[in-house]
């Protein structure tokens, strides 16, 4: 037994000693920071030299520095300390560290940050009452901060869609922080339920196009019996548990149609199945146009508090029921306030929205806006008046999945050179 136990010493020694020699400098650096409570190493593609997920120990409450805390997921992949930095702040859940385009553009190194109450970013207590945009800016600065210490180049924030607002929010209260942001198909809405969302649905596209959505719309609710079994069907074979019963879902995802439709561009016009159509057919291009996975419980606790945001700060959007009263027995609201969880209490206060616009319109320089024409968060984009130095690019008749290589080359240069300007560097154009 002691012959055993030496031998197990004598391993345990070597393996500990064989371990220290393989740390890096840079986990070392990070391991010497006192709020990265954890380091996990993680994979990274071949344009950086490490990668880890780590956990960042925050106030849950920034006005109380010292008070109760929670670990905020971060993912950072690195390349060297002396090149850009690219910033991802997430609306929702991190996805994880695959590059970014911006971050490709700059061979830059990369952080992703989990939006807190999302993922593995969530408080002990949930208490809704500290999930604001500016508690969330405030994590973001305090993460910046940190790896400010680490490295010296330039600092570029990002985000896409919910992940752009956040961007916005950061750059709002923060904006010495980072040298440009590229918000990414985001949003400013400035109502709880932004009526702005339904003139762009009453006006895009042709009058031809709008007509077969509305008839594609009735045709759906006219043959709901047939789509609940075909419902049922797939919510067996794909192990579906959706928030509500059969008839609700069916009239929320008609409701939710015309938006979806435009917004992620998934389906063409041409597409659009004709008001004669079995339903088999009518359901086949509901599920390609508008996945029902939004309407599970997975979905509902998983973006549940991106209700809660909505409906106390940062605005959403209804729906106009009138065209489709005549076949709705279920759904008696216009609103999509019934999706905050129960827990939480709202009250939706317009100040911090129209606050933060107006910074945006008269102070916030080095934006890079890009939005999708045909998106219906278009709608609701920043307007600018010339007051400031950012550029807002919209691609004619592009989605939510618009992107900077969405861009036409003139276009593409014309944001190459903004970008360059406002850093100092050179984009990979490649």
């Amino acid at each position: 037994m002691k012959k055993f136990s030496f031998s197990l010493l004598i391993i345990l020694f070597f393996s500990s000693f064989s371990y220290s020699q393989t740390e890096t400098e840079l986990y070392k650096k990070l391991k010497s920071i006192k709020e990265i409570t954890s380091i996990t190493t993680v994979k990274v593609d071949t344009s950086f030299t490490e990668g880890y997920e780590l956990l960042i120990s925050q106030p849950v409450d920034h006005n109380k520095p010292n008070g109760v805390k929670f670990n905020q997921r971060v993912f950072l992949s690195h390349k060297n300390y002396t090149s850009p930095v690219v910033f991802v702040t997430e609306g929702y859940s991190a996805g994880g560290n695959a590059a970014q385009e911006p971050t490709k553009l700059f061979n830059a190194n990369q952080i992703v940050v989990e939006h807190r109450y999302f993922g593995k970013s969530i408080p002990q207590k949930k208490d809704w009452k500290y999930l604001t945009v500016k508690q969330a800016a405030d994590d973001h600065h305090f993460i910046n901060q940190i790896f400010k210490k680490i490295y010296s180049g330039k600092w570029i924030s990002t985000g896409i869609s919910k992940g752009g607002e956040t961007t916005l929010f950061y750059k709002r209260f923060y904006p010495n922080d980072v040298d440009a942001s590229i918000p990414y198909v985001a949003p400013v809405n400035l109502a709880a339920e932004d009526p702005r969302i339904y003139m762009f649905l009453n006006s895009v596209g042709t009058e031809e196009c709008r007509n077969k959505i509305l008839q594609f719309q009735r045709a759906f609710l006219k043959n709901r019996e047939e789509i609940k079994k075909l419902i049922a069907a797939d919510a067996e074979k794909n192990k579906l548990e959706f928030f509500c019963d059969y008839d609700f879902l069916i009239e929320y995802i008609t409701l939710e149609y015309p938006f979806a439709f435009w917004q992620w561009g998934i389906a063409t016009c041409e597409e659009i199945p004709s008001e004669n159509s079995s339903a088999e057919v009518l359901y086949a291009h509901m599920k390609k146009a508008n996945p029902p996975y939004f309407f599970t419980k997975k979905a509902m606790e998983e973006f549940g508090a991106f209700y809660v945001q909505a409906y106390n700060e940062i605005g959403y959007y209804g729906y106009d029921i009138s065209p489709l009263k005549d076949l709705l027995t279920e759904f008696t609201t216009s609103s999509n306030s019934i999706l905050v969880p129960k827990d939480a209490k709202i009250k939706f206060d317009a100040t911090v929205m129209n606050d933060i616009n107006n910074w945006l319109v008269s102070s916030g320089n080095n934006i890079l806006y890009i939005y999708g024409g045909n998106d219906t968060w278009n709608a609701t984009s920043i307007q600018l008046t010339g007051l400031t130095n950012s550029l807002k690019m919209v691609k004619k008749g592009g989605s939510h999945r618009t992107r900077i290589s969405s861009f036409d080359k003139t276009e593409k240069e014309l944001i190459f050179t903004t970008l360059e300007k406002w850093l100092n560097l050179k984009i990979n154009r490649k």
